[in-house]
């Protein structure tokens, strides 16, 4: 009898063991889930803002098309929104305006995404290589973070005067 008791005992032992591991993996798999659900968010929130820094100028100088010397292009020290009249994004017309730009975005099931993007000169050999002199290549960095993150995502598109 006490056999039995014991094969018992150790049934429902193996089993509470069994069912606490069979939880354990779908709490995993809905964390998991719901993490790339985030950060799938967050590479498209970079990429919209891509597509609509694409849509503009690469430069004030070539808002109005004009064979242009890269020595006549914005200077890195007036990058931003600084043209007169630049108050919003929606004002916004070539790509530097996004240097240092940054907004929030909340959607359902994930608040607060930042969305800040920089804007840099890089060399035509190594577009990994920032350039303090104006050239014919602008980088634009998004990064996008969230408390939801564990790591902000960074997307970086290299621009040429020619890439429209």
């Amino acid at each position: 009898m006490a056999g039995n008791q014991f094969l018992t005992l150790g049934a429902i032992a193996l089993l509470s063991l069994i069912s606490l591991r069979f939880n354990t993996t779908v709490l995993e798999n809905r964390t998991s889930e719901t993490e790339n659900k985030i950060y799938l968010t967050a590479f498209s929130l970079a990429d919209d803002l891509i597509e609509e820094i694409k849509q503009k100028a690469f430069d004030e100088e070539t808002v109005e098309w004009r064979s242009i010397n890269v020595s006549e292009l914005t200077p890195t020290d007036s990058f931003g929104p600084i043209d007169p009249g630049e108050y919003s994004v929606t004002d916004f017309d070539d790509i530097d305006d996004y240097d240092g730009y940054s907004k929030t975005i909340s959607l359902p099931n994930a608040e607060n995404y930042t969305v800040a993007s920089t804007v840099n000169y890089v060399t035509e050999n190594n577009q990994d290589l920032i350039c303090q002199n104006q050239t014919f290549y602008k980088r634009v960095t998004i990064q996008v973070s969230s408390p939801y993150l564990s790591n902000a995502v960074n997307l970086a598109f290299v621009f040429t005067l020619h890439s429209k």
